[in-house]
């Protein structure tokens, strides 16, 4: 394999093991210690692979083609031979066909493919020729720019021609709407059956048919992870030679700062989708000749075929990341998130958000085709909950409120302007928000935080049952929710909100806006309502998203209930009012979604840094996705760094002999939160540097500092280690690590009784996924009990029923059980691999409770972390071994 230096050993066998995967066509699950170079060993075997696959598939292209050649001749001195002789009976083949229409069947086959080969190969030719010039000539980028000057300044001529024409020209005012207000009226839908939109862009182009190859679609879960991935391609032996494309949402990719400011994903979303629309109306209008527009529909400058097609031919030329990708689009005036879907179909390597990946709708939208491809899932750990997210839906008794507000405000508006069918829809769509309120006990036309629940509590229901219960399975949900998504409106119900119904927007005192005025006081009800003292303060576009246009969340919620009775459930959660209260579809069915993955691609590649424990991943997902277990491989490596470099110790008892066990029932006793304290005192006095303490949840960290305050202890551990607490707000994240940092690098240097720092975190919390405390900002790891989940949650309740009655019992325990212990240990296993970060770091790693020494949960620890990992009954000789660590971090300090 290509690598930039030497690999590790562990590499090398990765790499191996992923080729092999890959050739086979399997389902891998790979795991590869953080700092152990996995980036890099999936970017080498992968593109080794695909590069090999490709020469070979070529090869076989040229055989096939010069067999055909050959094969002319022999083919004409065939035809002129009879079929059978005169006289005998033609013979038959096992299906009862006679051998001449087999063999012309055979024939045509093989016409086909050596047609579709000869198709391929001029398409590639030509790719690599457009390719080639615009890597070596750069007078082509010199004309391209010179001719976005040129529309430009015509465009800008053009604007200039129709303002002056539009003076003095009389505006007949009589029953028309005002000139901005004609873009908030939906189009006239004409069916449900209706054509797919064309795109407006020219269809004859060879581009658009382009076929994909085979390419391997990379996936993460942030952007900056994918970014960072990006990095290391560009750095790999591959880098110049790949055609790699970025993938983001508009989000993250668009240029438009006009539709930018609007900040909620949705609401670019729908925008954009709309200027299309208007540029398609805008071209149909103007073939129409003698027919006036009525109003000039604003249209996106930066979607432009010819600028999106150079764009395209750039991303193919070099490896560009996404901040790179906006800024050629920038540079080019052509849309980012366009021009790089544009690039798929040649792209060998996709990089894009798993989000993108695992959801069929925005997977289509995309246009990625999974056939015969291969997909790597990396930073997979938490793949069954990101599935179930993505496809779970939540909506609140106020948004529900809000929505029916909005749109019967509306309907009421351009009840004159709206077709048959959209009004037909509307009514539908504000019927489905009567009957959802009422199934949380409220009315929708009263303030929902003035409505008291008579019957608080969490009840769980069948997606049948709530659908008859609430009467609204005489709905074809399907076709409201294809309504919803073909006439965008969402948007232009924002739109309409943004105009007359939120509190900023100047009012004019005419008849039109009084009606409105019971809108806007609703709205402004709603949002003093929601800042109750002690709620965490809501972010300025969750804010907007959740009071000017809540439709856009319930679209979501009306598309989950589409799913198979038997995969999900809906959760009626009555608190208070109405207005606090929610509606929740659960998925409890991942694989579902997972399946059609599965069956399209080639390979699929899980990864991670800490896998363990995979149970979940071969039964919940795999399993039940159809995926035979033979065919499934599992691939675990150790780490680059020495057995002396880390200390991991299972302590089952304290300083005073008190027995480690954090459960419900005696984590909360005075003597247990003291023999914590003791612990963390003694370390703190031998290991320098930093020492992160993992909790099990926000309260029980705030209830164990109160008592540490009370008791005077704190002050005993603050003599040593500054101490530093995980905020709850993500936005003050950085600056605690940024202070942490700095106390740790100023006591080494200073020396004196202040060792270091302490951070007390969180499992599951900011610091416990994505964090890097490497050398001295995590010498030591602590965790504080077993992070179980909460059990009497109803959605982990219900999870667990359904586990038990679908899934087999394994080694005699209940799915369930083993879903708990599963869920425990994937956080400790996350939050302990925080510390060593590469092949020269050291570190300790402490757990607290002797339940960590059990079988079921010991064999569940990473296995690198497993074969070194100590269990000490007793304080002293663990804290023996603690001391030489820390005397050892001195020494090599």
């Amino acid at each position: 394999f290509p690598f930039p230096y030497t690999p590790y050993l562990i590499q090398e066998r990765f790499m191996a093991a992923l080729y092999g995967a890959l050739e086979a066509g399997r389902v891998g699950i790979f795991e590869s210690p953080t700092g152990t170079g996995k980036s890099l060993s999936l970017i080498c075997g992968a593109l080794s692979w695909l590069r090999d696959f490709q020469e070979k598939k070529q090869q076989e292209e040229a055989r096939l083609l010069a067999l055909e050649e050959s094969g002319q001749e022999g083919k004409k001195k065939q035809q002129q031979l009879p079929s059978a002789e005169p006289g005998h009976p033609e013979s038959k083949d096992t299906a009862g066909e006679p051998d001449w229409v087999t063999a012309f069947v055979q024939k045509k086959e093989e016409r086909d493919m050596v047609d579709r080969l000869k198709e391929e190969q001029i398409r590639r030719k030509k790719r690599e020729e457009r390719l080639e010039k615009i890597r070596h000539n750069v007078q082509l980028k010199y004309a391209a720019k010179r001719k976005r000057s040129e529309e430009d300044e015509t465009k800008r001529l053009l604007q200039l021609s129709k303002e002056v024409l539009s003076e003095g020209a009389g505006v007949d005012v009589g029953d028309q709407l005002d000139h901005n207000e004609e873009e908030l009226i939906l189009a006239e839908y004409e069916s449900d059956e209706e054509k797919k939109a064309v795109t407006g862009l020219e269809e004859d182009d060879d581009d658009l048919e382009e076929e994909h190859v085979t390419k391997i679609y990379y996936c993460s879960r942030t952007h900056s992870q994918l970014s960072q991935f990006v990095r290391e391609v560009q750095k790999s032996p591959f880098g110049k030679d790949t055609r790699l494309v970025s993938l983001g949402s508009r989000q993250n990719l668009c240029v438009n700062e006009e539709v930018r400011r609007l900040g909620a994903l949705q609401l670019i979303n729908d925008r954009c989708m709309e200027m299309q629309k208007n540029k398609r109306e805008k071209k149909s209008d103007e073939e129409m000749e003698g027919k006036k527009r009525r109003v000039s529909r604003t249209v996106c400058p930066f979607y432009s075929y010819d600028q999106m097609q150079f764009l395209r031919d750039e991303v193919l030329v070099e490896v560009k990341d996404i901040e790179q990708l906006v800024a050629l689009g920038r540079e080019t005036k052509a849309c980012p998130y366009y021009g790089s879907r544009y690039a798929i179909p040649a792209a060998q390597l996709v990089v894009l958000p798993y989000q993108m990946l695992l959801h069929e709708p925005t997977r289509n939208a995309a246009g990625i085709k999974l056939k015969d491809q291969v997909v790597i899932i990396d930073e997979a750990h938490n793949l069954i909950d990101t599935i179930t997210c993505i496809h779970s839906a939540e909506v609140s008794g106020s948004q529900l409120c809000c929505a029916h507000s909005q749109l019967l405000q509306y309907m009421e508006r351009y009840r004159k302007r709206l077709k048959a069918k959209n009004l037909m829809y509307i009514k539908q769509i504000l019927y489905l928000l009567e009957r959802f309120v009422a199934m949380l006990g409220g009315n929708v036309n009263q303030n929902p935080n003035c409505q008291a629940v008579s019957q608080t509590g969490t009840v769980l229901k069948s997606i049948n049952d709530f659908l008859f219960q609430s009467q609204i399975d005489n709905i074809n949900l399907f076709k409201v929710q294809r309504y919803c998504e073909k006439s965008l409106i969402s948007r232009k119900l924002f739109g309409f909100v943004e105009r007359y119904g939120g509190p900023a927007t100047a009012v004019k005192t005419n008849k039109e806006n009084q009606k409105l005025a019971g809108l806007q006081n609703f709205l402004l009800t709603l949002q003093q309502g929601s800042d109750k003292e002690g709620d965490p303060p809501v972010e300025p576009e969750n804010e907007q998203l959740r009071t000017a246009s809540p439709l856009m969340q319930i679209e979501g919620f009306l598309s989950a209930l589409t799913n198979a009775n038997q995969d999900g459930r809906v959760i009626l959660n009555r608190q208070g009012t109405v207005g606090q209260s929610s509606l929740k579809f659960l998925l409890l069915n991942p694989a579902v979604h997972f399946a059609k993955v599965v069956e399209e691609c080639r390979a699929v590649i899980i990864a991670g840094g800490t896998m363990q424990p995979v149970a979940d991943f071969r039964e919940q997902l795999l399993s039940c996705a159809g995926v035979d277990p033979a065919c499934v491989v599992e691939f675990s490596c150790g780490h680059v760094i020495p057995p002396e470099n880390i200390l991991p110790i299972i302590l089952c008892s304290g300083p005073s002999n008190q027995q480690l066990e954090f459960t419900y029932q005696t984590r909360d006793l005075p003597q247990m939160m003291d023999e914590t304290g003791r612990i963390l005192c003694n370390l703190c006095n031998v290991v320098p540097g930093g020492v992160v303490c993992f909790f099990p949840s926000y309260e029980y960290e705030k209830q164990v500092y109160a008592h540490w305050e009370k008791t005077g202890l704190l002050t005993r551990l603050a003599a040593k280690k500054k101490i530093f607490q995980e905020p709850k707000k993500a936005s003050q994240v950085e600056q605690v690590l940024v202070e942490y940092a700095k106390c740790i690098k100023r006591c080494s240097q200073a020396g004196g009784q202040m060792t270091g720092a302490l951070l007390l975190s969180v499992v599951g919390g900011k610091m416990s996924e994505g964090i890097n405390f490497s050398d001295d900002l995590g010498r030591c790891v602590i965790m504080v009990g077993m992070p179980y989940p909460n059990i009497k949650s109803p959605e982990l309740q219900e999870k667990m029923t359904w586990l038990d009655k679908t899934m087999p019992r394994a080694a005699g325990q209940a799915p369930s059980r083993v879903l708990i212990e599963n869920l425990c240990m994937k956080a400790v296993n996350q939050s302990i691999g925080r510390a060593i970060r590469h092949q020269k770091d050291f570190a300790s790693i402490l757990l607290l409770d002797h339940r960590y020494a059990r079988p079921a949960i010991f064999n569940k620890l990473p296995q690198w972390i497993r074969e070194r990992t100590q269990v000490k009954p007793a304080f002293g000789s663990a804290f023996a071994e603690l001391r030489k660590v820390g005397t050892f971090i001195l020494c090599t300090a």
